[in-house]
This record gives C-alpha cells, structure tokens and sequence, in this order.
C-alpha cells in the first residue's frame, strides 16, 4: 500500500509571515518521496503521489486533498509543459536582446508551475484570463510557439497578427492578456457571468497579479461575483513584487487570498506544479457545484525583472535571487519524477533536447514570417468573427471609414 500524507478537512496549516514562503516547501515535499511504491509501469495506470503539508492555507474553505491521483503520463507532460515555456520564454529573452524583438516584453521565468498546473486542472471549455504576464497562458491554452514568437517579432504570423505583442494574444477560451493593471478582473467576472446566463457547466479562471491586488475595480468584481454567485475562481499571481516595489511596501496587508472577505479563499504554493493542480482541481468542484466563487493565492517568484527593461537587481538582492533559485518549479519537479521512477535522468535530458528542437524549429519559421502588409485594412482583422463583419468599419472619424471590399 503507497504511502500518502492524510490531513482532516477544515484543518488550515499555520501562517506563514508576511510575504513569506518558507523555502522548506521545496524539501518537505520531496521528504515523501521515498515512501512511495508501487507505482505501476503503465504510463496510462492512475496512481497517488502525496503534497506537501506546506502547500495550502486556508480562509473560511477546506483545504484540497494532500494527494493527487496522476498518472506517469500526465506527470511528463507537466514536465514537459513547464519545460516548453521556460524554452520559449528563454528565446524571447534573446531575441529582445538581439533587438529583434522591440517594446514591452513581461517574461513569467519562475512562474511556470501555475499556467501548467491549472491548464491540466480544467478543460478547453472553461475560460480564462489574465494580466499581461500571459505568455505561458497562451501557450498551454493552444497558441502555438510560433504564433506566439511571431507575435512578439511583430509578423503576421502572430496569433494577434502582430498587433498585440507581449500583452495581448488570446486564442479560443482565453480572453489575453490584458495591459490595464486590474481591468482584466472585471471582465473576467463578465465573463462568468456570461457562462452562467448560458447555463454552461464550466468555470473561469481569472488571473491578476499582486501588484493589482489594490485596485477598486478588483474588489468591485469581487463584490458582484458574491452577490451572483458567479462560477468564477480569481487568482492572484503573488511573485512579491509589482514592477520594483515588494508587496509588503505596497499592501498593508499582503494575505491576498483573504481580500475577498466573504469570499472563501486558498493560498497555495505557486512553486509546485501537483499544488497547483491539486487545488484547482478542488475549486472547480466547489465553483461548479453553485456555491459562487472562490479567491485563490498562488505564491511564486519571477526569476527574471519586471520587463526586459528592468534587470531586476536594483530593489532585491543577489542572495534573495539565489536562495528563491534553489526552489525552481521545474527543477523541483524533475527531482521528485527521477526520485519516484517515473523517468531517468537520461529520459529527462531527451525531453529537453526534444523540446530544445522543437523551439528552434518553430522560432526559425515565425522569424520567416513577413510583417503585416501597411494598408488599413490589416487594422481591421478579426474584430469581428469571421463572416459576421458589417459592410462598414469607422475608424477614428466618420473620414476614416473603412468599407469592406475596399483595398486602401
């Protein structure tokens, strides 16, 4: 019988200090790894693998389970997943470099267990959105690295035809990036509110980060999704710091998760993918089941500085990075996939030369891609679905009027 950690229902772990994730998350998780047997050698077999007693704290909700039924297979794709971003977002950050990539460029480097985690937690039906961080998100809602790489070149191959660069890409069921701090939250709520009016049985995951925790708008969606019992589970990304300034300098009070008041709220470690997972797999349920609407925390940390503008070192020191480093989501769950025999250190490393040429390949085509033609009518693409545009589309004076069949 496998070993897997057991903890009552309405039991919260004890608080963690102000802005604080203690960096024994990492290690007390794999401390149960070398209980776990019998795990089956069919990739498609289910099994249990136990979270940490570190992963979750909990305001007026009972804690989600401290197991997680997987499978080998699902536990290689998340490897594989978060490796996939951590690529893409590592070419990105060399093609800005190379100037080949010009203006705002948001890197979510150290962020990755929580767009994969939740990914795998939901389905293509239920929505999500979120701030301007959103390249991961894209990415495992179905946007492709090319789409997304050409996007950021600006080409037209882009999945916003490189018009939206780094905050704006959206594709089915994922509503962007989003560039206004706080406004995606209130459109998330619309989005909800949409599912619900249509009776649809699925949820939205509405993402914002710590630094937007503070605006009204945020509240005021939390306020309305209460009232109606939206579907809707709002996340706040806390990676402790909102462009330069730590949460604790801007946020009197920086337990994010308890800002909905009367709503139920979950912090989670945002560095462990099989938390992630866990937990929203557990608020889903909940959402689904019509109890309203639920505000998760997920703590993480970005490696890398605000934007490519910012290095990141002026307002955090070097022996933060390095400590924050030797908790890398990706390393972490490497280590406990080899610990649990899931994979070898030789298979781990042909994931990655895998994911390495595939990321090359798709990179060399979106460089291939051409720009977007300098004519009016490329302004006007997908505003509409298509086959649903009116015959005419006013620009910015009744002058600028662009009619359809038009070649200005």
């Amino acid at each position: 019988m496998m070993s897997r950690t057991i903890r009552a229902r309405g039991i919260t772990v004890p608080s963690i200090p102000r802005g604080q994730v203690p960096h024994t998350l990492n290690r007390r998780a794999l401390a149960h790894v070398a209980n776990l047997e019998n795990i089956p050698s069919d990739d498609s077999k289910p099994f249990s693998v136990p979270i940490s007693d570190d992963s979750f704290e909990t305001y007026h909700f009972d804690p989600p389970p401290y197991s997680l039924e997987t499978t080998k297979k699902q536990l290689k794709q998340l490897y594989h997943d978060m490796t996939m971003v951590r690529r893409m977002e590592i070419v990105a950050d060399a093609l800005y470099k190379d100037r080949k990539i010009r203006g705002f460029c948001h890197l979510s480097t150290g962020q990755e267990a929580v767009a994969v985690g939740i990914e795998h937690a939901i389905t293509r039906n239920d929505k999500l959105i979120t701030a301007y961080r959103s390249h991961g998100f894209t990415l495992m809602r179905g946007g492709s690295v090319k789409s997304i790489i050409a996007e950021l070149l600006g080409r037209q191959d882009g999945i916003s035809f490189g018009k939206g660069g780094s905050m704006h890409m959206f594709c089915e069921s994922f509503f962007g990036g989003n560039g206004i701090v706080g406004a995606s939250v209130p459109v998330g709520a619309g989005i909800a509110f949409a599912q619900q009016y249509n009776e649809r049985q699925n949820v939205t995951i509405n993402l914002f980060g710590d630094g937007a925790a503070n605006q009204g708008q945020v509240h005021e969606a939390f306020n309305l999704a209460k009232l109606w019992s939206l579907p809707v589970i709002f996340g706040c990304e806390n990676n402790k710091y909102g462009m330069g300034t730590s949460a604790e300098r801007a946020s009197a009070m920086t337990d994010y998760y308890k800002r909905g008041q009367y709503i139920p709220g979950l912090r989670v470690n945002g560095m462990d993918v099989l938390a992630v997972l866990s937990a929203v797999r557990h608020g889903k349920e909940y959402v689904q089941a019509g109890k309203g609407p639920l505000l998760y925390e997920y703590t993480t940390y970005r490696f890398a500085g605000h934007s490519m503008s910012d290095p990141g070192t002026a307002y955090r020191s070097r022996e933060e990075l390095k400590s924050e480093r030797a908790n890398d989501p990706i390393s972490s769950l490497r280590n406990k996939l080899i610990n649990w025999g899931v994979f070898t250190e030789d298979q781990a490393k042909d994931i990655d030369r895998s994911i390495r040429q595939r990321i090359n390949e798709e990179v060399a085509e979106a460089e291939k891609s051409p720009e977007p033609e300098l004519k009016a009518k490329v302004l006007f693409q997908d505003i509409y679905v298509r086959g649903s545009e009116p015959n005419q589309r006013r620009g910015r004076t009744i002058d600028e009027t662009y009619y359809s069949g038009c070649q200005p």
